[in-house]
């Protein structure tokens, strides 16, 4: 059994807010990945993928989220189930911004149908359909 104190948790910042690893294969021997979003108010995120399925709860604030063309708007206390290889981008409330708790397969990878022309796009979604390992979730 593995114990991650918050102290030890992997925190990265990226240019839309914080991704706290709770538990990968490096963060406890998990044979998944689960990690937290805060979201600063008023995020933009890139148009990515992932290559598998992710779960999210959200724990505070508010987005919306555009999967493959159609929007949704999503509070505390709901929970989306995003299909592996389908674009995505979020939106922060512009206010309170949000945070979530997302579980995915060990070493999901992030791509970009859209290359790095897209809206949003950033270094940390590589161009093209070239794949990256999420840093949060190995």
């Amino acid at each position: 059994m593995a114990v991650i104190r918050d102290a030890q948790a992997r925190r990265i910042e990226t240019p839309n807010g914080v991704m706290t690893t709770l538990a990968s294969p490096t963060q406890g021997a998990a044979g998944q990945a689960m990690w937290r979003v805060d979201a600063t108010p008023g995020m933009e995120g890139p148009v990515h993928a992932f290559d598998g399925e992710s779960v999210w709860t959200w724990l505070a604030g508010a987005g919306t989220v555009d999967v493959g063309g159609e929007r949704f708007e999503l509070t505390a206390g709901d929970t989306m189930v995003l299909p592996a290889n389908v674009t995505r981008r979020m939106f922060a409330d512009r206010e309170h911004g949000f945070a979530a708790i997302v579980t995915a397969p060990a070493g999901i990878q992030v791509y970009n149908q859209e290359g790095l022309a897209a809206p949003g796009a950033c270094d940390l979604v590589p161009e093209g359909t070239v794949r990256m390992p999420l840093p949060w979730a190995q």
